[in-house]
């Protein structure tokens, strides 16, 4: 669970560094050039196959780590302060990723395939062709509804992170009396960052399509 959860961290920050390219005042030029570089670079592909493979051992571990806990505690305690000696996202972590698990379902059936599979626009750079992905990205984001479900899903993305990041360090072993503050406080403000740019590209689109 923490290789891959880390592993789907660096994924979200390599990610992000390319979708704010859809707020660059160039009406996508640059956008669909990084997709398509992104999309003929054999090293990416392969990255990306990986990246589909962690998403799904994430999920896996996640189901098989559930069980154990629950078979290896049958019946619950007889008294329990779990707002005391928890926080509300490590204790619905299992709520929170089934929520992101859909989000990226959505996401990848309204983008990754259509891009892939369906009647993609084209446009001209240069008197070079490139697929218009830009015009789907900027067609979806028009729609007030999944914009909100994006800001919306996004949110609880952050939840997961504000546990997960922190929890991957210190289930690999590396925490520390002295660095491991450091470390919850770098996840917190990644946990805040990342989700709130994210939801940041769909609003701003949208509200340059009014």
């Amino acid at each position: 669970m923490a290789l891959t959860g880390l592993f789907l961290i660096l994924f979200l920050v390599v990610h992000l560094v390319g979708n704010l390219q859809l707020l660059l005042p160039d009406e996508g030029e640059a956008f669909n050039k990084y997709a398509e570089s992104m999309a003929t670079n054999p090293f990416i592909r392969v990255v990306s196959i990986g990246n589909f493979a962690f998403i799904l051992l994430h999920v896996i571990y996640s189901i098989l780590l559930t069980r154990h806990n629950r078979k290896s505690r049958p019946i619950g305690y007889a008294e329990s302060a779990a707002s005391t000696n928890s926080t509300w996202s490590s204790r619905n972590m299992g709520i929170l990723g089934t929520v992101i698990l859909i989000f990226l379902l959505v996401h990848l059936k309204g983008f990754y395939y259509e891009i892939k599979f369906g009647e993609m626009p084209f446009i001209d750079y240069e008197g070079v062709s490139y697929k218009n992905v830009f015009a789907i990205v900027a067609a979806a984001y028009s729609n007030v509804l999944y914009v909100a479900f994006y800001v919306v899903c996004m949110g609880f993305l952050a939840f997961h992170l504000s546990h997960g990041f922190a929890s991957a360090f210190q289930t690999l072993g590396l925490n520390h009396v002295k660095y491991s503050p450091l470390i919850k406080k770098v996840g917190i403000g990644f946990s805040i960052l990342v989700p709130t740019l994210f939801a940041l590209i769909p609003v701003v689109m949208y509200i340059q399509s009014l």
